[in-house]
């Protein structure tokens, strides 16, 4: 033994180095958020956190899946705070995961055969036809392209495969749902404070910057909550109402139907209060599709009447006119909005501008990315406010036809699969929620550039993830009940 050891003990030696470097860390972290703000502060706060988690990822890459879906709520928003490209943290985590499976492939066997399918190569193709813009020889930048592909085509080709792989379990149905409802809830709440409180003073600074333009209309405004705007909040919540709401129609335990019924109704809340009028597309598409996927005739009429209400209601009546939200939902129906006009206008002009353009102007030639990068441009100065817009302006009419083909391609193999193929009810009513929530999205689209942004893009992937996994989970879930089956015949 040491003699320092035999004079003091080995423990009195050990226990005072851990207060002396935490009081020195702390220390230094007080010195450098006084010096150089409280961005670095927090950083330098988290960054043992950060470790331990990057580490856990590399262990369990399955953990990056459940980050995403939860981060992916927050990522615009939580710029307002924190100012930083929060969105490229998206695109490191799925990486980071192919770098945990590659190494873990040293190990054990990786089943990358399970991302073997028709929704992976679909995507892949989507993604490569991303790729070949980089040629285009209308391209305004690279820069553009880069920052603009991410939601057009890299999230759902590097986030789909992982699906496949490490979240691809009957029971990852209730992760995604309790993930979903709980951030839909608190995302309804944050906008009724902003409603009846108003905004906190870095939302009014978001706005000062800009964001009033959009979000302040005749003196009202439109509630965004945390995501990145009103017509994503609106639409975001229109999509967790219409899935919420098919979960509690079909959802056997008591407690979930009722999670479910306040989620739909806190999401219809939701899409209200937004004032987006595109928002209601999401309900009124997701029960036009519930009701072809039920084959019922029943639920036919039923929907036919309540479809037709709503529409008497809004464009024939003015009930209600005085709440500035249904007001502003109502004017959805006007065909002589002024909106409606100038965005009709604008699509005329391109149309004009793109019909020598086969290919479109180049990923990243138009919405803030084109003004950005090519400011003084003809793309980069037209408004496309429609996602399908957008995407034809970028990639052309053959590129609009592609995606077009690729997200019909996936929900109607959902609703063929629940039509014909799933047997078993609440797998069937689980995943007629995902079906009737993206057809809905999808015609909401029309109106708004929502289908490839945050929280929406990364559900929907997931969900047509699920869709193509669905018979293979009734294989599974009838295999088990014929067991049981057998198990009590032979008792």
């Amino acid at each position: 033994m040491n003699p320092f050891q035999a004079t003091y003990g080995a423990d009195r030696l050990r226990q005072p180095l851990p207060m002396f470097l935490l009081v020195g860390v702390a220390l230094a972290i007080g010195y450098l958020t006084a010096t150089r703000g409280l961005v670095v502060g927090l950083a330098l706060m988290m960054f043992p956190f950060v470790i331990v988690y990057l580490g856990a990822i590399l262990l369990n890459p399955r953990i990056g899946i459940i980050t995403i879906l939860i981060f992916n709520f927050i990522v615009l928003g939580i710029g307002r705070y924190v100012p930083m490209t929060w969105g490229l943290l998206m695109d490191g985590l799925m990486v980071l995961m192919y770098l945990a499976l590659f190494f873990k492939a040293f190990h054990i066997k990786i089943p990358w055969d399970n991302a073997r399918s028709q929704l992976t190569l679909l995507v892949s193709i989507w993604f490569g036809y991303a790729v070949f813009q980089i040629v285009n020889p209308e391209a305004v930048s690279i820069g553009a392209w880069f920052y603009a592909m991410r939601g057009v085509a890299l999230y759902q080709f590097l986030l789909i495969p992982l699906v496949f792989i490490l979240f691809n379990k009957y029971t990852d149905l209730k992760i995604l749902w309790y993930i979903w409802g709980i951030l839909s809830l608190l995302a309804t709440m944050k906008g009724m404070m902003q409603l009846i409180l108003g905004v906190d003073r870095w939302e009014q600074a978001w706005l000062d910057a800009g964001g009033d333009v959009t979000h302040i209309l005749f003196g009202k405004l439109r509630i965004f909550s945390f995501y990145s705007d009103a017509g994503q909040f609106g639409a975001a919540q229109g999509h967790a109402g219409v899935v919420f709401g098919v979960l509690a129609l079909f959802a056997k335990n008591r407690k979930f139907q009722i999670f479910c019924g306040v989620v739909a109704l806190a999401g219809f809340l939701g899409m209200m209060i937004s004032g987006t009028r595109g928002a209601i597309a999401v309900p009124a598409m997701g029960g036009v599709m519930f009701i072809l996927i039920r084959k019922h005739l029943p639920s036919i009429i039923l929907g036919a009447l309540v479809g037709i209400s709503v529409f008497v209601f809004f464009k024939y009546t003015m009930i209600g006119n005085g709440n500035d939200q249904i007001r502003r939902m109502r004017t959805a129906f006007d065909p002589n909005d002024a909106s409606l006009v100038v965005r009709q206008e604008n699509q005329a002009k391109l149309a004009g501008y793109l019909a020598s353009r086969p290919f479109g102007g180049g990923i990243g030639s138009t919405g803030n990315w084109g003004k950005r990068f090519a400011p003084n441009s003809f793309l980069g100065n037209t408004a496309t406010d429609s996602w399908y817009v957008a995407i034809w302006a970028d990639t052309g009419i053959v590129g609009l036809y592609l995606h077009l083909f690729i997200v019909f391609f996936c929900l109607i193999t959902g609703a063929y699969n629940v039509m014909y193929r799933i047997r078993d009810d609440w797998l069937k009513g689980q995943i007629s929620a995902l079906v009737c929530g993206m057809a809905g999205i999808m015609l909401a689209s029309y109106g708004n550039g929502i289908f490839g942004q945050f929280p929406t893009a990364i559900l929907m992937y997931v969900g047509m993830v699920f869709m193509f996994l669905s018979p293979k989970w009734d294989k599974q879930l009838m295999k088990e009940k014929g067991l049981d089956e057998e198990k009590t015949a032979i008792a």
